[in-house]
C-alpha cells in the first residue's frame, strides 16, 4: 500500500515514522543499560541467597513514563513530540526548567534522517524496512556503547540472526555468503583479540564487538568484512585521536569501538557494491 505512495510522501513518511522511533531509541539507550545492571544485581543476589531487591525499583522499557531526570515529574504529550517538542521547550523542562541534554533531540533527527535515506536507497518495501531496522539497531548500540562501553546481546544477537533470515530472501546478500560473513566477522576480531591479550595481558576489545561484526557481517556477506574492518579502524583512530587531544585523555583510556563499527555497517549497506569496489581499487 506505501510502496505506491509518491517518492516525496514516501520520504516524508519514513522521517515521520523514523524520528517516532528515535524518541523510542533514547529510552533504549538510556534505559536498557540499567535494566541489565538490575538483571544482573538480582542474579548475584540469588546466588548469593540474599533478598531480593522490591519489586516497585524495577525498571522496563515501558514503565515507568517518560519523565524529567531532574523533577521526575511526568512529560506531557504534546511536549514528548520528537524534535518539536525539544525546540518548543527551548531544551529546558516545562516544570522546573532544568536543562535537557541535546542529545535526545539529535538522536531523533539521526534515525529520522538515516531512515529516510535507506527508504530512498532501497524503496518502501520488505527490502528498505529491513534496511531501517538494521539502522535503528545500530542507533541504539551505538548510544549504549558510547555511554557504557556496552554492545548487549539482547541486540547484537536478533540482529545477527535477522542478517541471515533477510539474506535466506537474498535481499542483500546470498545465504552462504551471509553464513561465512557472521563466522568470519566473528572469528577475524576473536583471532586478533587473544593474541594481544596473551602477549600484553590486556583486553583490546570486548566480546560485543566480535558479535557486532558477526551480525554486520550476516547482513552484508563475507565479502565485505575487509572494508567494515579498514573503514572502522580509520575512523575510530580519528575519532580516537580528537577525543584524547579534546578531553586530554591518557592512551590507557579505554574508547568504545562499536560506534565506528556501526558506522562502517550503515554505509556499507547503504552504498553497496559501491563501497566495497572503493575498498578493492584503494588496495588490489
Amino acid at each position: 500500500m506505501f510502496s505506491s505512495l509518491p517518492p516525496g510522501m514516501q520520504l516524508t513518511l519514513a522521517f515521520v515514522v523514523g524520528a517516532m522511533l528515535g524518541s523510542f531509541l533514547n529510552v533504549v539507550i538510556y534505559r536498557l543499560p540499567r535494566i541489565l545492571e538490575q538483571a544482573w544485581r538480582a542474579e548475584c543476589l540469588d546466588f548469593l541467597e540474599l533478598p531480593a531487591e522490591p519489586a516497585a525499583d524495577k525498571l522496563s522499557l515501558w514503565f515507568p513514563g517518560s519523565h524529567c531526570p531532574a523533577c521526575q515529574q511526568p512529560i506531557r504529550p504534546w511536549h514528548n513530540i520528537p524534535i518539536l517538542g525539544y525546540l518548543f521547550l527551548r531544551g529546558r523542562c516545562a516544570h522546573c526548567r532544568a536543562s535537557i541534554s541535546p542529545a535526545y533531540p539529535l538522536v531523533e533527527l539521526i534515525t529520522a534522517t538515516l531512515t529516510a535515506l535507506m527508504v530512498w536507497r532501497y524503496g518502501l518495501n520488505a527490502a528498505g524496512l529491513a534496511a531501517a531496522a538494521f539502522t535503528w539497531a545500530l542507533i541504539a548500540l551505538t548510544g549504549i556503547d558510547l555511554r557504557k562501553q556496552l554492545l548487549p546481546d539482547s541486540i547484537t544477537l536478533p540482529l545477527l540472526w535477522a542478517g541471515l533470515v533477510v539474506n535466506s530472501f537474498g535481499w542483500f546478500t546470498d545465504l552462504s555468503s551471509a553464513l561465512w560473513g557472521a563466522v568470519g566477522g566473528y572469528l577475524s576480531l576473536w583471532s586478533v583479540y587473544w593474541p594481544f591479550k596473551l602477549l600484553t595481558g590486556k583486553e583490546g576489545m570486548g566480546y560485543g564487538d566480535f558479535k557486532l561484526l558477526a551480525a554486520l557481517g550476516a547482513w552484508l556477506g563475507w565479502q565485505y568484512l575487509p572494508t567494515l574492518i579498514l573503514c572502522s579502524s580509520l575512523v575510530g583512530i580519528v575519532f580516537g585521536l580528537v577525543i584524547i587531544y579534546l578531553k586530554k585523555q591518557g592512551r590507557e583510556i579505554p574508547i568504545a569501538f562499536g560506534p565506528y563499527l556501526a558506522m562502517a555497517g550503515w554505509i556499507c549497506l547503504f552504498f553497496g557494491g559501491q563501497a566495497l569496489a572503493l575498498t578493492q581499487r584503494a588496495f588490489l
